[in-house]
Order: C-alpha cells, then sequence, then structure tokens
C-alpha cells in the first residue's frame, strides 16, 4: 500500500491552465520533503518575462544631466581649493620660517642726502644715493600722490597690504594675452620690496614681499607709507624720491610740481629707465596721458583740468647738472669727509657761495667762448671769485659741466705766466727796494736763455712800477736774479700758493704750474691788507633738525705781509688796471691786478681785486693747444670787468689798502741803459741763506742745487757795462717736455 504522503493530486485538464492555477496545486520542489530526481525543466524564456527586467534595470540608473555635470564641477573644485590652500599655507609657513622674527623688522634708514645751499639759502645742488631730499605728502604738489595712486594702486587705501583683486586680475591676463600685462604688486608690496628685498623673481620673494607688505599695513598708516614709498622710489635717470627726480626732469622742487609734470613722474614707475624723458620723451608723454586718463576715470581731476594738462604737457629741463654750480657741490663732497666722517642722515651743507655771482660768471664765461670760440681757438675758461676772509663767492670750473666735470679751477695745473710777477715784485721790495727803483728794460742772457718782452720791444729806464705795469719780463728776470729763486718761491708759498714751484730764474715768467684757485687765493692778502686768511667754500654743516655737525670759526688769517709792502704793491699793481696791460678790466672801484699769458697763448689769465673781493679768470684748452694771440688782458679782463661790476652794484666804494707816495724811501742805484752781457758767476757774491720764514709760511724744497745763484746788493755801476746774471741757471720747467729755449713769453 503507498504512503500517504507519496500520493498526489494530478489537476484537471478538463479547462485551460494558467499559471496562478500551477503555483497553487502544483507542489514545488523545495516543499518537498524528499527531493525529487526528476530532471528540472528549462526555463522558459518569454518576451513577457525579459521586458519588466530591462524597465527595472534603467530605473536604478543616476540621471546625468547639466545639473549633476555643474554640480561635480563645485564638488572638485571645493576640493581643490582646500588643497589649494593647504599648499599656500605650506609655503607661506615654509618661506616665512626662513625670514628673521617679526619682532627685528624695521624700516631701514633711507640713503642720507646732502643738500648744498648757497649763502642766501638758494639750493646749489643735492648729492648722494638719492639725489634729493625727503620731502613730506603735505609738502608735495598734491597731484604727485594722486597720479601714483590712480596708476599704480587704485585700491591702495581700502586693501590690507596686498590686493587679491588685482592680482586675480594680474593672473586672467596673463592666462589671456601668454604674458603679465598688468602688475599685481600693490604700493606697499613695492615698498617691502625696496626696503628689505633684492629684485629676485622667484616665488620665495613674491611670498616675502606678501608678509612684509601686511606687516607694513600693521605698524604704519597708509599716508606714512605713500609717504615713504615717495621719497625711496627709483624715477630714472639716477634720481631716488619725487624731490630728485623734479628737479631732475623740471628743474624745480616737488612743492611746484604741475598736474602734467605729476602725471609723466607716475608714468616712469612701471619702466623708470625706458620711460625716462631724458632717454624717450614721446614715451614719456605718451604714458603720461594714461595716467591723466586714469585719474579723470577715478574721479581726482575733472574735464577741464584733463584737457589744460593735456594741451600743456610737462616740459623738462633741457640738461641734467649742466649749471656751474655742481663745480661747487663737487668740492664741496671732496672737503666733507674730512670735516664730519662718514654721513649718517639727511644732512645741509651751508657753503659761502653767491648763487646770483655764480651765475653771472658761468654766463661770462660761457658768452666770451661762444663768441670767440672758432675765432681765436678758445673752448674752456674757469673763474673763481674770493671774499677777504677766504670765502669763496663764486667758482666756474669749466664751460659746461654737462660735457666735462673736471674742475680747472681747483684741479687744472697751467703756467702762470707773468700773473706769477707779483710774488718777484714783493720778494725785491722785501729786501729794500721800492716802486721808484729803476731797471734798464733791455735784452738780457742768462746762460743760454733769453727772456724776451712780449712782442720783442724794450723801454729802457723804467721804474719798478712801470716794469710791472707793463708786464716787463727782462725786469723780472733781472729781479729773480738778485733776491734769488729760493727767495720768490718762498714769498708764493707765504701768500698761499701750495703746488710744488721750482726755485729757478725762470720762475720769475711764471714757469711752474698752479690752479686758478690758489693763484687766486694768494693776491687775497694784497686785498685784505696783508693776511693769508683759510680759504673755504664750507661754512657750516647741519642735520636737517638743526644739530651743528661742523662750523668754519676760522679767524682772519696770520699775517704775511707787511702794510709797507702791501701799500707798495697795491700801487704798483694799480698801474697795470690804469694804465697797463689790464686796461680793459677798470671799472668804478680802485682796482689792482696782474696779467699773464703763457707761451704761444696756451693760457691766458688776469687776476685782480678791490678792497672787497679777489677775482681770478682763466681761458684756455684742456689739449695745451694755443690759442689765436688771446692775452690775459683780453678775454680774461673782459670776464673779470663783467662780473666784478655785477658783484660791486650797491657796494660803497672803498680804496685799497695800504699806501704808497711815490718818491718815499731810498730807491736803490739805477743802471745804465747798456746792451745785455755775458757774465761769469762770480758777477755777483754767494747768496746768504734765506731768512727764517714767518708766520704763515711754507717750506721750500731745496731739490736743486742753487749755489751758482746770487741774490745781489743793490747795484752799482761796473765802469762801461751793467751786471748781468751769470749763465747756466735756467733751470727745467715744472711738467714741460720743452727746453730752457722754449720758455713762457709774459705779456
Amino acid at each position: 500500500m503507498a504512503n500517504r504522503n507519496d500520493r498526489r493530486i494530478e489537476p484537471s485538464f478538463d479547462g485551460p491552465r494558467n499559471d496562478a492555477e500551477d503555483d497553487v496545486f502544483s507542489v514545488r520542489e523545495e516543499d518537498r520533503v524528499v527531493p525529487s530526481r526528476r530532471k528540472q525543466p528549462a526555463k522558459r524564456k518569454s518576451s513577457k518575462g525579459r521586458a519588466p527586467e530591462r524597465g527595472r534595470s534603467r530605473s536604478r540608473k543616476p540621471k546625468r544631466g547639466l545639473f549633476g555635470i555643474f554640480g561635480r564641477l563645485v564638488y572638485w573644485c571645493f576640493v581643490l581649493a582646500i588643497w589649494g590652500g593647504i599648499a599656500a599655507a605650506g609655503i607661506v609657513v615654509y618661506y616665512g620660517a626662513k625670514m628673521p622674527s617679526a619682532t627685528t623688522w624695521a624700516i631701514p634708514d633711507r640713503s642720507p642726502n646732502i643738500k648744498i645751499v648757497g649763502v642766501d639759502g638758494q639750493l646749489v645742488a643735492n648729492r648722494g644715493m638719492t639725489g634729493g631730499e625727503a620731502v613730506g605728502l603735505h609738502q608735495m604738489s598734491p597731484y604727485i600722490p594722486q597720479a601714483v595712486i590712480a596708476i599704480e594702486d587704485k585700491r591702495f587705501y581700502s586693501h590690507f597690504g596686498f590686493d587679491p583683486i588685482g592680482l586675480a586680475r594680474a593672473v586672467s591676463t596673463r592666462f589671456l594675452n601668454g604674458r603679465f600685462t598688468q602688475g599685481g604688486s600693490t604700493l606697499t608690496q613695492q615698498l617691502a620690496k625696496n626696503l628689505f628685498l633684492k629684485p629676485d623673481r622667484t616665488l620665495e620673494r613674491k611670498v616675502q614681499e606678501v608678509l612684509l607688505a601686511m606687516w607694513l599695513e600693521q605698524k604704519h598708516t597708509k599716508d606714512q607709507i605713500l609717504e615713504m614709498y615717495l621719497n625711496r622710489v627709483f624715477f630714472g635717470s639716477g634720481s631716488y624720491g619725487v624731490e630728485a627726480a623734479s628737479r631732475r626732469y623740471f628743474g624745480k622742487s616737488s612743492r611746484d610740481v604741475t598736474l602734467a609734470e605729476a602725471a609723466l613722474l607716475a608714468g616712469l614707475l612701471k619702466a623708470p629707465s625706458r620711460l625716462s624723458p631724458a632717454r624717450d620723451p614721446k614715451a614719456a608723454g605718451d604714458r603720461a596721458q594714461l595716467v591723466l586718463a586714469a585719474m579723470r576715470d577715478q574721479g581726482m581731476i575733472g574735464d577741464k583740468e584733463l584737457a589744460n594738462a593735456m594741451n600743456a604737457p610737462a616740459t623738462r629741463v633741457a640738461s641734467f647738472w649742466t649749471g656751474s654750480e655742481n663745480y661747487v657741490a663737487d668740492r664741496v663732497m671732496q672737503e666733507l669727509p674730512e670735516l664730519i666722517g662718514e654721513v649718517q642722515s639727511d644732512i645741509v651743507v651751508d657753503t659761502t657761495v653767491d648763487m646770483t655771482l655764480q651765475e653771472i660768471a658761468e654766463k661770462s664765461i660761457r658768452r666770451l667762448v661762444d663768441e670767440n670760440g672758432q675765432k681765436l681757438n678758445v673752448s674752456q675758461g674757469a673763474l673763481v671769485s674770493i671774499a677777504n676772509t677766504g670765502a669763496v663767492r663764486a667758482m666756474v670750473g669749466g664751460y659746461d659741466y654737462a660735457t666735462s666735470q673736471f674742475d680747472r679751477a681747483s684741479e687744472a695745473r697751467r703756467q702762470p705766466g707773468s700773473a706769477f710777477k707779483p710774488f718777484v715784485y714783493m720778494a725785491a721790495l722785501e729786501q729794500g727796494r721800492t716802486p721808484d727803483s729803476m731797471r734798464n728794460d733791455a735784452p738780457i742772457k742768462i746762460g743760454k736763455w733769453t727772456p724776451e718782452n712780449y712782442n720783442g720791444k724794450y723801454y729802457g729806464r723804467v721804474t719798478l712800477k712801470t716794469a710791472l705795469a707793463k708786464s716787463l719780463n727782462s725786469v723780472a728776470a733781472q729781479l729773480a736774479m738778485e733776491v734769488g729763486p729760493n727767495a720768490v718761491v718762498e714769498a708764493a708759498h707765504r701768500m698761499g700758493i701750495e703746488s710744488e714751484l721750482q726755485p729757478n730764474v725762470s720762475i720769475s715768467l711764471g714757469t711752474s704750474e698752479v690752479t686758478p684757485l690758489e693763484l687766486t687765493a694768494a693776491y687775497v692778502p694784497f686785498a685784505n691788507g696783508g693776511y693769508r686768511p683759510e680759504v673755504h667754500i664750507i661754512r657750516r654743516v647741519t642735520t636737517t633738525d638743526g644739530k651743528v655737525l661742523y662750523e668754519n670759526t676760522a679767524g682772519g688769517g696770520p699775517r704775511v705781509i707787511s702794510p709797507e709792502v702791501v701799500g707798495m704793491m697795491n700801487a704798483m699793481m694799480t698801474g697795470a688796471v690804469e694804465e697797463g696791460t689790464a686796461k680793459k678790466a677798470a671799472f668804478a672801484w680802485p682796482a689792482a691786478g696782474k696779467t699773464g699769458t703763457s707761451q704761444n697763448s696756451r693760457d691766458a689769465w688776469f687776476v685782480g681785486f678791490t678792497a672787497n673781493l679777489t677775482t681770478g679768470v682763466w681761458f684756455g684748452n684742456d689739449d695745451g693747444k694755443p690759442m689765436k694771440k688771446v692775452t690775459g688782458g683780453a678775454l680774461p679782463a673782459l670776464a673779470w670787468h663783467e662780473f666784478m661790476v655785477a658783484a660791486h652794484e650797491g657796494v660803497p666804494v672803498a680804496a685799497l689798502p695800504g699806501s704808497w707816495t711815490p718818491g718815499s724811501g731810498a730807491p736803490d742805484v739805477a743802471v745804465d741803459d747798456q746792451p745785455a752781457q755775458q757774465m761769469d758767476e762770480n758777477t755777483f757774491p754767494p747768496a746768504p741763506k734765506p731768512a727764517k720764514q714767518q708766520v704763515g709760511a711754507v717750506n721750500v724744497r731745496q731739490d736743486q742745487p742753487t749755489a751758482s745763484i746770487g741774490r745781489p746788493v743793490p747795484p752799482a755801476d761796473v765802469g762801461g757795462g751793467r751786471p748781468v746774471p751769470p749763465g747756466e741757471v735756467g733751470g727745467p720747467t715744472q711738467r714741460r717736455e720743452t727746453s730752457i729755449l722754449d720758455v713762457l713769453l709774459g705779456n
């Protein structure tokens, strides 16, 4: 009997079957107690069964529309921004750690400026690294900071050291144009770079620049930062700061800069060297118009101001440092270290120079060279004027400082010619001669040397006064032999000549070279009554807050010549102006002086003085080429006259110091008018040793043997002849490769 559980109930097939019935009446394989051994039929494949599966599969896939793409882009940008911020922070921390501690940061001192002013307070020049003094923001023209902000950093007063907007703009233009066309640095960043960093284009430098800019913003106000920037930034052509640039390009202070000029200055900051108006005026002008447009767009100026500035563009000075006052400034810079040492801060140097006289002297030298340069073959001139106290009132070192900075007034050594003769005559007077002493002006031969008068003209018996007024070489040579060359050298050094002088007879005609400054200084004792003052051009040095660092307190100087000799010398040299070789120099004041002309007119001099001022003038050529018959009584006398007339305008007339009455004193014995003869060295007795020098005298070097040079007593008649200096006494000239026959001819 079969088991009940094994019984199966077979469904009826009388009616149609469906899947539901199969589900109800069929026994599934998994419900069986004993698994069936019957093979499972393959699953039916029907289109009805596959369609729902595809539908369900599509419903599970996410939608990938435009919104989804944008969302994922935002997501990844956010992620990248986080990682970029972390990387940037890491870079900042890394490079910031390499910098010194912020507690040690300090604004470095600005390179000191040396402001040089004249005796009347007028600016002579600025010297130093910056080339101009520091100017407060409230002192300079208000157009300058406005123009700089408009073109360089229009959000200066709103950012905190660096400008994210400006930086983003610079980066975007970099990608669009392939190069940086706009700067991203703020004024604060530029200041930080100028103060602390080297101009390296590296990431490290840029990071440090930003950090320092933020520190500056924390420590200083916006106006302080702007003021520091404007006083330190480079404006091209060696100018640092707005004051230096204003004077460099416009010849005026930054206080007086116009709108158009301020726009030009601000435009230079992009590329100071390339846009400098001294190099490319057109490029500088085009850039200035962009600055003006930026100022108008930002409401700093109106349409009317813009139009006026466009119609009247900035006009710059023709050239920089062309004025003769720069010779004065150079001289000041040479002397300054010995007076105050190293310059640590801005200082003011008060000089003795009168800028009005300086300009008159410069114009006179230039005019005479311009009018006579080609005709007379003259290209250079120099002028020095010194007060009785030793204060230099004017000093022109050449025709044009812009083309040649060599100072011919204080550095060029030239042969003075007959302008040296006053020291010969002074030595003779000190040994007992007077202006009335007589000498025979005739051809004379000293060894192989025959000193000839100018144009070969001789006057016979003449007084020393006449001989000096007419600059007779024969008489000067005789006096040099009588007193001895050593006495002449001693007298010249005592009066103020500092150059080395050769103690030979040819020195009587000015063969040893001197500078115009020292030769003029050596005439000052004649003008002030016999005292040698300390020649100086600096009278006081102070800091900008008034602290005195140096002040010239020298007195009148030692007496180097007696009042009697001063009176006699002035009486003789007055003749040169009144009736002698310097008649063109005469004007309404009592004046005296001496002309000088070297061989072939290589040098032409006139040094003259009144009781008020001593002035020396030189004309010539740097290469030593001869001029065309230019003498000391021509161009130098004309320049001296023009300068002294202006210098004495409104000054009460004063007589020259000292006095001498013709005929007073005991003149030495006159000599006969006889032709020159050659005589041996025993004609005159041996010369005694020179007397002890007076206070203020300069020691004379005994470089050459002088035993054969005699200093006679006043000569007496010697039969049918007359005394002639012994032979072989003319030594070599200084710095001239010429023979003794190539000696100077005085005028």
